[in-house]
């Protein structure tokens, strides 16, 4: 697995003329996983964001070192595409080289990804960041949409990103079942 390094000092995040938090620092580094949590609103969203460089804090600085891969409520599959070539075309960019893990969708890869369940969607996201070879996973209520028996296959497959040297960095406002995770309450934060 490459480098692999988070490091957020001091970050602000503002949205509109609201503040909606200030002085966060974490890190986050080979093997780790990152739960941020709080209600909604609190700037989960914002922050995964932030961290994935397509917002700007409103204070702070974000350095990484190593490849990312950010599943978030917008799902990066072209949805008039086959899950097939959808998934295909990640494939290419990311120029991966081995199988994804099993999310359960051999039966549907013809289908157009604008066909598939919430939960079908959320397994083919994974899916798209499990293959992508980055190290550091930027994942935005990941488990929302899934079942109980996905939900724990999802939360395996994270594990095992981390026992190979990667990073998970998760917002969420659900528990999660994995074993030593850091949690950062945003709440802690708010402004």
């Amino acid at each position: 697995m490459q480098d692999c390094r988070l490091v957020a000092k001091n970050i602000a995040c503002r949205r509109g003329d609201r503040i909606l938090f200030r002085g966060l620092s974490l890190s986050l580094d080979a093997g780790q996983i990152v739960h941020v949590a709080g209600p909604n609103g609190i700037g989960k969203s914002s922050l995964i964001r932030i961290l994935a460089g397509l917002l700007r804090p409103y204070a702070g600085t974000v350095e990484r070192a190593g490849g990312l891969a950010l599943s978030d409520e917008r799902l990066a599959l072209d949805g008039h595409q086959t899950l097939e070539n959808a998934l295909g075309f990640w494939r290419k960019i990311d120029r991966s080289q081995g199988p994804a893990a099993d999310y359960g969708l051999a039966n549907l890869l013809d289908v157009p990804v604008r066909f598939l369940s919430t939960g079908q969607r959320k397994r083919a996201a994974l899916a798209r960041i499990g293959a992508s070879g980055a190290a550091i996973w930027l994942l935005d209520e990941p488990l929302n949409g899934l079942d109980q028996h996905w939900s724990c296959m999802a939360q395996v497959a994270i594990n095992a990103h981390c026992s190979a040297g990667g990073a998970v960095l998760i917002a969420s406002h659900q528990p999660l079942a994995i074993e030593q995770v850091k949690t950062v309450q945003l709440l802690d934060y708010a402004a």
